[in-house]
């Protein structure tokens, strides 16, 4: 159990190794170069969240003794997991100075406003984006929410309908257990004067 567990690590280790290297080498590239490095590392990424969701399941396997060494391995691959998410966010958005300065037909000499500038949209772009997904998480976990108490709902009035017959039923036997009764009163009052 350990053993895939391990195999799963070493293939993680080897793949997010990998990943890094081709987010370090996105900013400096551009047009379809980039698109096919961008789609490569989407994939990696990919990859690796998988074999964390199989690292994952393996650690459920493992009695709970152990399992906190293993636990807390996991938590270390998430957090990294995380920053190669941010990073290849921010490289995907970046240009190496070359890059920016063919792209804006600079020759070198760009002012020290003009770099400013930039800085501060790719900075202003980022936190769009990163709003963007936290207003998306919200709206999944709301959703989430809604699916549930909609569940919650549907078993609570299939236990009102379920008690509903219930009590009907029970109305049903005391209405026949006073018919019953009735007659029993009749046939001793009927005893009683003979």
């Amino acid at each position: 159990m350990s053993s895939d567990f391990e195999s799963y690590e070493q293939d993680f280790a080897v793949l997010t190794a990998d990943i890094t290297g081709r987010i370090g080498k996105v900013p400096k590239l551009v047009g379809d170069e980039k698109k096919q490095m961008v789609a490569n590392v989407e994939k990696q990424l990919e990859e690796a969240r998988e074999l964390l969701e199989q690292m994952e399941l393996e650690v459920r396997e493992i009695p709970p003794q152990s399992r906190g060494m293993y636990s807390s391995r996991m938590r270390s691959y998430k957090q990294e997991m995380g920053k190669l998410e941010a990073d290849f966010k921010r490289s995907r958005i970046a240009y190496s100075d070359e890059v920016r300065n063919e792209l804006l037909g600079d020759d070198g000499n760009s002012s020290e406003n003009q770099l400013i500038k930039l800085r501060e949209e790719r900075a202003h772009l980022l936190d769009n984006t990163e709003r963007l997904e936290r207003s998306s998480r919200r709206l999944e976990a709301g959703y989430q929410i809604a699916v549930e108490t909609e569940q919650i709902g549907q078993e609570m009035l299939e236990n009102l309908s379920h008690d509903r017959e219930k009590i009907q039923r029970a109305r049903e036997r005391l209405r026949e257990t006073d018919a019953n009764l009735g007659k029993s009163s009749r046939i001793l009052t009927g005893m009683l004067r003979r």
